[in-house]
Formats: structure tokens, C-alpha cells, sequence
């Protein structure tokens, strides 16, 4: 049984890890990288090795693997939400200088404003817990740190553009990686 769970929660990660390598090819729309989201690819990488290891090399708890697993189960569906709501946006990598062009308000986007983060932060979270070791906290901080940094940096290229006024409004409405429990 363990073996089993081992195995389907390592192929279920690196399937999910592939859906974001796939949407940096197919989804997102910038002339480069920048440093910063190399960085993220990399702690991607060094990650996914860790939490492999971790979880090959030593035991888990089986309420956390399975707690886990729905919850990176959860974080691919609402990646896909993400990706189905904003399919002709031509979104940009994360930290790309560049302005805005338009605001996404559908699907996630109507809950929260970074559904693309909220939902790499639970894949992380769901495979940190998963792997069940305090080292796995460690890369949750890291991506967490980034994605922050990430879209702080997104809304204030927003708060520089034409979409300045909408963009705000729409900011009152929604939550930034959770959505917002009330309306104001």
C-alpha cells in the first residue's frame, strides 16, 4: 500500500509540475524570462528532487499523503480553471516588466486575482505535506516569498497602466491569493 501511494503521488506531482512547464510554452506570452522566473524554474527543480527523495527515502504518515495528494489534486483543477479563463488573455511570465493589457474576470479570476500562484502554492503545500518532513517547509516558504513578490510586482505594473481605476475596483472585489469572504 505504501509503495502504491509513494508511486501515485510522485507521478501525480511531476504530471503537475508538467502542466506549468507546459504552460510556459503554450499559455504564458513573453519575449523572456527574467531572472526571477528562472530562479522560481530552478527552485522548481531542486524542489521536486527534495520532496522525491524525501519521499522515497523515508516514512509518511498516511492521513498526510492522502490529505496531500487531494490537495495538489485541487491545485491542478484550479490551475486548468485558470488556464480555461484565460486562454486568449496572452498572460506574461511572472515578473515581466511589461504593462498589462487587459484585466481577466472570469472563472478564478472572479474569486481571486492570482489563481495561477493560489494554485502552484497548494501544489507545494499538498506535496510538502505529502513528503511529511519539517524540510519541506523550507521550498513552501521559498515559493510563497516569490509568488508574493511576483504579484505585488503584477499589480503594481497594473497600477502604472490605463487599466489603473479598473483594476482597482476589480482589486476591491476580490481576494489576492485566497478569495474574499466578504463584499465590500
Amino acid at each position: 500500500m505504501q509503495a502504491t501511494l509513494d508511486a501515485t503521488i510522485s507521478i501525480v506531482s511531476l504530471t503537475i509540475i508538467g502542466f506549468y512547464t507546459w504552460s510556459l510554452k503554450n499559455h504564458f506570452n513573453s519575449q523572456k524570462m527574467t531572472w526571477e522566473a528562472r530562479l522560481i524554474s530552478l527552485g522548481v527543480i531542486l524542489t521536486a528532487a527534495l520532496f522525491l527523495y524525501l519521499h522515497w527515502t523515508r516514512p509518511q504518515v498516511l492521513w498526510a499523503q492522502i490529505v496531500g495528494l487531494a490537495v495538489e489534486i485541487a491545485a491542478a483543477i484550479l490551475f486548468w480553471w485558470a488556464i480555461w479563463a484565460s486562454r486568449q488573455a496572452r498572460l506574461r511570465f511572472a515578473f515581466d516588466p511589461a504593462l498589462p493589457h487587459g484585466i481577466v474576470s472570469a472563472g478564478p479570476y472572479r474569486y481571486l486575482r492570482h489563481p495561477f500562484y493560489s494554485s502552484y502554492l497548494l501544489f507545494w503545500s499538498g506535496w510538502a505535506l505529502a513528503s511529511w518532513s519539517i524540510w519541506s517547509a523550507l521550498p513552501v516558504i521559498f515559493f510563497a516569498t516569490a509568488y508574493v513578490m511576483a504579484a505585488r510586482k503584477e499589480e503594481r505594473n497594473f497600477e502604472a497602466s490605463p487599466l489603473a481605476n479598473e483594476y482597482r475596483q476589480y482589486k476591491r472585489r476580490t481576494g489576492f491569493f485566497m478569495p474574499r469572504i466578504s463584499q465590500d
